[in-house]
């Protein structure tokens, strides 16, 4: 999976900063768990990762950095969120089609 530059600063920030990954493994977790589709965690993942750029940008050396070379310009997270979905969550069995027969 090909990560953007944002979604790549926020990954490795997340590797590197221990408490900021469990933060956001464990809400990860609970909105797969809430929503019980991957898909719709995903989506609802996707803007509070890019919120979390903007605020990771006014503390931290790195973010600031990008934002001060890069723009303050909205970039998808859809990526990362996919990617931490598969990284950090059990996986689950597909369920089978209903058009297999039983017999």
């Amino acid at each position: 999976m090909s990560l953007n530059r944002c979604e790549q600063r926020v990954f490795d920030y997340l590797d590197r900063h221990v408490d900021e990954r469990q933060h956001w493994q464990q809400k990860l977790r609970a909105v797969v768990q809430s929503t019980g589709s991957d898909h719709v965690a995903v989506v609802r993942l996707e803007p509070e990762l890019w919120r979390y750029y903007q605020e990771r940008s006014a503390f931290v050396a790195i973010f600031k950095e990008a934002v001060k070379h890069e723009g303050e310009q909205r970039t998808s997270m859809k990526n990362l969120a996919e990617l931490l979905v598969r990284l950090w969550t059990e996986p689950r069995p597909k369920p089978k089609s209903s058009d297999q027969s039983s017999g």
